[in-house]
């Protein structure tokens, strides 16, 4: 049998030269996207180590690890990635806080106009009342940012290192977006005012009055951006 239409020298089908490239060779454009993208996977699974490594480091029991790296951990834990629990061992609240907040504005004529206090702590509460699925940041953000600020400054409210000077931000930037957010309005300071009430024990008959409060903590006034943020 005779072959028709192709010659000796014609080269088969399989033997013609790609005119992309010799066979597996990619595009340079492919190759600089794989190379991103094999990059930034990387980059996320070593972020996700760290960040996992330092966490581990700070909910867990002092070691030699924690202690030579102690400044490192804090510096990326706080106060973003804070945890409030120690290894095997919760550590509940074992009083009620309310944090309340007010706000100062000076007028065109020159007067400082003060608002009323906004119960931030309500808000939250009713932020999460009869909600299935209640935000973590409405329960928790608050008072963990004041159960923070406490263990900067203790009972004074003088800023002695640069982590206290931090969570003073932290805390008025948490209550200025709040009232802000709630009321509106514009303001240059606002001040915290931090209500301690106890729990009662278990069993204990409810009385006709709320029960009165075993500190009433008043922080100086903190300047603010002019919108409240």
């Amino acid at each position: 049998m005779r072959e028709t239409g192709r010659s000796d020298a014609d080269p088969l089908p399989w033997e013609r030269p790609d005119e992309a490239g010799p066979p597996g060779r990619q595009p340079a454009g492919a190759r600089i996207l794989g190379a991103g993208l094999r990059a930034a996977v990387l980059l996320c699974l070593v972020t996700v180590v760290v960040h996992l490594g330092a966490v581990f480091l700070h909910v867990a029991p002092p070691n030699p690890v924690s202690r030579k790296y102690g400044r490192q951990v804090d510096a990326w834990v706080f106060p973003l990635f804070e945890q409030n629990w120690r290894l095997f061992a919760p550590n509940p609240d074992s009083v009620n806080r309310r944090v309340l907040a007010r706000t100062a504005r000076t007028a065109p004529d020159g007067s400082t106009q003060v608002s009323a206090w906004t119960d931030l702590t309500a808000l939250d509460h009713a932020a999460v009342e009869h909600d299935p699925f209640p935000s973590h940041t409405a329960q928790n953000l608050l008072r963990r940012a004041w159960a923070a600020y406490v263990d900067a400054f203790g009972s004074d409210d003088t800023a002695r290192s640069p982590r206290a000077v931090m969570m003073r931000k932290y805390l008025g930037n948490i209550a200025a977006e709040r009232v802000a957010g709630h009321r509106g309005g514009t303001f240059d300071f606002i001040q915290l005012r931090v209500v301690t009430l106890p729990v009662a024990a278990p069993g204990t008959p409810p009385r006709g009055r709320p029960p009165a409060p075993v500190e009433n903590r008043i922080l100086p006034w903190w300047k603010v951006t002019p919108h409240g943020k």
